[in-house]
């Protein structure tokens, strides 16, 4: 059985189930993929001036090497697009794809 254990399921006065009870870090996980959210943390740095690309890049940890290699360009091509306010939109695709989120939240 590959049921998840981590779960719990409570049943209503009828016996079926009412209602679930789940991990809040599983909770955040499948809420943020279905409304596609910015955490704060992107947010506020770039009201303190880093681009969207740069404020995800952090917040992900991630350094411009490894984001370079998951797009198959140089470090220095990829702190230039970083950097950069103005980025054609496959270049915004390509990044959100190498950064594992969606256009919406890069391109806000």
């Amino acid at each position: 059985m590959n049921a998840p254990t981590n779960i719990q399921m409570i049943n209503g006065p009828d016996g079926k189930p009412a209602f679930v009870v789940l991990p809040y870090d599983e909770y955040m996980r499948l809420y943020e993929s279905e409304n596609e959210l910015i955490p704060n943390e992107v947010v506020s740095a770039t009201v303190d001036g880093a681009t969207p690309v740069r404020a995800w890049r952090e917040y992900l940890k991630l350094t411009q090497a490894e984001v370079a290699a998951r797009l198959g360009i140089s470090q220095p091509s990829y702190a230039k697009q970083e950097n950069s306010d103005k980025l054609r939109p496959a270049s915004v695709t390509k990044i959100a794809a190498a950064l594992g989120i969606t256009t919406t939240q890069l391109d806000f």
